[in-house]
C-alpha cells in the first residue's frame, strides 16, 4: 500500500468515485437556493478532502503517530465512507443503465415521449427517486457501521447441545467453551476484555478450546493481556492451536530486532505461560473416570489459496485410532470440506473460527446472512454431515473494522450429550 503506484491507484479511485456520487447530489439540489447548493458543495468536498488527508496520514506516518485507537477508528471511518459511496453508486449505475437503454431506444428504434424525464433538448434526465434511494442507502450503511463500533466488546454466549452416539458415558454432559480469533492487537479497552474473560469463567466449563489467531501479527500484542487470558481455567485443561495471523505473514520483519521465526517462538511460549497446551499437529488424550477421548490440534490449514497450509493432519491423527471419540481444532473451516470429511471420517467434532462472520450480517431466527458466506460455505454456527459435526465460532475479537454489526463477538458453550 505504501508504494507510490498503489497509493495513486487508490486515491484516483476514491476521487473518481466521489465525482460520480456527487452528480446526483447536484441533480437533487437543483431546486434549492444558490446558498444551499454552495454549502452542500463545501460540506461534501470538505469531508472528501479530509478523508484523503487521513488516508495519506495512515499510509505514510509511523504506527505510533496519533495512537493505535485513533488510527483504527480513522481507518474504519474512511472505509465506512468508501463502502457507503460504493452502495450509493450501485443505485446510480442502475439509473445510468436505464438512461443508456432509453437513449439507445430513442436513437435507433423508437421515440419515447416521457415528459417526466425527457427535456426540451431531448436529453433523458436522471431519476430523482433513484438518486435519493442511493444516497439514503449509502447514508444508512455508514450510520450502521458507526453504530457497530459499540458492539465490539458485546460478548454473546452461544449455547449448543451436541449429541453423539459414540461419546463415552463419563463425558456425557461435559461443558466445553470454544473461543477463537482473539486478535489481541486490536484491543483498546482492557476492562471490556476482562468482562469477556469473567463471562467465560462464570460458565464453569470442564474444557476450554481455542482455535487460533491469538494476535494480529506480533507476539508483543499479548503483553498487556497475557495475565488476563491466563486466568482462564478448566478442570480438563485449556488447549489451543494456531491461526493464519499467528505466523506474522502480514507485516515486514524484522520488527524491533525480532525476526519472524523468533516472533512465532515467542508466541508459542505465551501459550505455555498462560497455561494453554498448544497443539502443533499433534493430539492429547483426555481421561475422565477411566474413559478417554482424543483432542487433535493442527496448525493453520486452508483450502483457500491465499492462506497457508502449515497443518499436518496425518501427524495429529496418528495414534488416535483406538479412541472412540475425537475433537479436532482447526482454525479455518474450509479444512472440513477439503480434507476432514473425506479422509478422516472418525473425527466426530471439528471446531473452527477464522471467518468472524465478517463482523457484519444478519442473525435472527429465520435468517442468517453475511457477505462472507459467498466465500466460505461454513461460516458461522453448527454444520452436520452424517455423524460428523463442525462448529464455526464468530470470533472473540475483531480485525480491521473496530466493530460488529449483527454478528456479535462470540463465546461458545457446547454441551456434549
Amino acid at each position: 500500500m505504501r508504494s507510490p503506484l498503489g497509493v495513486i491507484i487508490v486515491l484516483s479511485f476514491m476521487i473518481l468515485l466521489d465525482l460520480y456520487v456527487y452528480q446526483p447530489i447536484g441533480v437533487i439540489m437543483q431546486t434549492s437556493s444558490n446558498k444551499t447548493q454552495i454549502i452542500t458543495f463545501i460540506i461534501y468536498w470538505g469531508f472528501t478532502l479530509l478523508a484523503i488527508l487521513c488516508f495519506l496520514i495512515i499510509v505514510y506516518s509511523q504506527s505510533s503517530f496519533l495512537g493505535k485507537k485513533i488510527r483504527t477508528y480513522l481507518f474504519a471511518v474512511i472505509v465506512g465512507l468508501f463502502m457507503a459511496k460504493i452502495l450509493a453508486a450501485f443505485f446510480f449505475i442502475i439509473d445510468d443503465s436505464r438512461r443508456a437503454i432509453q437513449w439507445m431506444g430513442q436513437k435507433f428504434f423508437f421515440r419515447v415521449n416521457d415528459l417526466a424525464e425527457v427535456g426540451n433538448d431531448g436529453a433523458i434526465g436522471r431519476s430523482v427517486f433513484l438518486s435519493w434511494l442511493g444516497l439514503v442507502s449509502g447514508g444508512t450503511l455508514f450510520g450502521i457501521l458507526l453504530y457497530g463500533f459499540k458492539n465490539k466488546y458485546n460478548y454473546r454466549v452461544a449455547k449448543q447441545k451436541l449429541s453423539f452416539k459414540n461419546l463415552p458415558q463419563s463425558f456425557k454432559g461435559i461443558k466445553i467453551v470454544h473461543i477463537s480469533d482473539i486478535h489481541a492487537g486490536s484491543f483498546s479497552d482492557k476492562k471490556a476484555v476482562e468482562y469477556g474473560i469473567q463471562k467465560i469463567n462464570s460458565l464453569n466449563p470442564d474444557l476450554i478450546l481455542f482455535t487460533g489467531d491469538l494476535v494480529n501479527d506480533k507476539s508483543t500484542e499479548m503483553d498487556e493481556y497475557k495475565e488476563l487470558f491466563g486466568s482462564l481455567k478448566a478442570p480438563l485443561g485449556v488447549y489451543s492451536t494456531l491461526g493464519n495471523h499467528d505466523y506474522g505473514d502480514y507485516v515486514q520483519w524484522p520488527i524491533d530486532g525480532i525476526s519472524k521465526e523468533q516472533n512465532l517462538e515467542n508466541l508459542k511460549n505465551i501459550h505455555a505461560d498462560m497455561g494453554w497446551r498448544l497443539l502443533m499437529n499433534e493430539h492429547v488424550v483426555i481421561e475422565k473416570e477411566g474413559e478417554k477421548i482424543a483432542v487433535l490440534g493442527i496448525e493453520n490449514w486452508s483450502a483457500k489459496a491465499r492462506f497457508p497450509k502449515h497443518g499436518k493432519m496425518h501427524l495429529a491423527h496418528k495414534g488416535t485410532e483406538e479412541y472412540a471419540f475425537k475433537i479436532l481444532l482447526s482454525h479455518d473451516p474450509s479444512h472440513w470440506q477439503a480434507e476432514v470429511k473425506e479422509k478422516y471420517k472418525d473425527v466426530d467434532l471439528m471446531l473452527s473460527g477464522h471467518t468472524h462472520g465478517m463482523q457484519f450480517g444478519v442473525e435472527i431466527p429465520l435468517l442468517k446472512w453475511s457477505p462472507v458466506q459467498y466465500v466460505y460455505k461454513e461460516w458461522s454456527g453448527l454444520y452436520e454431515d452424517a455423524h460428523q459435526k463442525l462448529y464455526v465460532n464468530r470470533g472473540f475479537g475483531f480485525l480491521g473494522y473496530p466493530g460488529r454489526v449483527g454478528i456479535l463477538p462470540e463465546i461458545t458453550l457446547l454441551e456434549l450429550v
